[in-house]
């Protein structure tokens, strides 16, 4: 376990492989990638991220991270793998979010991408470097740079990907 402090002061603990219950997981980010891209979206408030949101009624953590990346990016998800999961903490409460790498075999153009402008398609090698207020706090807390470091490391954002 990987024990972070995320921008407002709460407590991290960041865990690869399953570790709860699915049933504990209560949002998804997905670590996306088109091609050679790595696949985020513009955040209509908090800024640029990678896809993800709450898990609805009903839904599986999977089926939900697909749903956030066609939601917000317009983006048809070819392979999903689980990685691992956050919990954050603070003084009154915590919650679960799964994280899933997700390779995207496409974009199809939509008229509405919610709460976000659409897909951000970032270079791999100045994707993730000094990263500024253009970025949302998501993407700053640390989670998102361990988890890189991660995928990096075992090779989940080679293509072509093996299952």
């Amino acid at each position: 376990m990987i024990i972070l402090t995320d921008l407002v002061g709460n407590k991290v603990e960041l865990t690869y492989g399953m570790t709860t219950d699915t049933k504990e997981i209560s949002n998804v980010l997905c670590i996306s990638k088109i091609k050679d891209q790595w696949l985020c979206t513009r955040h209509r408030v908090r800024g640029i991220e990678f896809p993800g949101g709450k898990v609805e009624q009903g839904e599986t953590p999977e089926f939900a991270a697909k749903r956030e990346i066609w939601e917000e990016t317009g983006g048809v998800v070819q392979f999903l793998r689980f990685i691992g999961q956050y919990k954050v903490i603070s003084q009154k409460d915590y919650f679960v979010k799964g994280i899933y790498f997700a390779a995207v075999e496409k974009l199809e153009k939509k008229d509405d991408y919610l709460e976000t402008g659409g897909p951000v398609l970032l270079e791999p090698s100045t994707a993730f470097q000094n990263l500024d207020e253009s970025f949302s706090f998501i993407m700053r807390d640390g989670v998102v740079e361990q988890v890189m470091n991660y995928v990096r490391t075992h090779k989940l954002d080679q293509f072509p990907l093996k299952k």
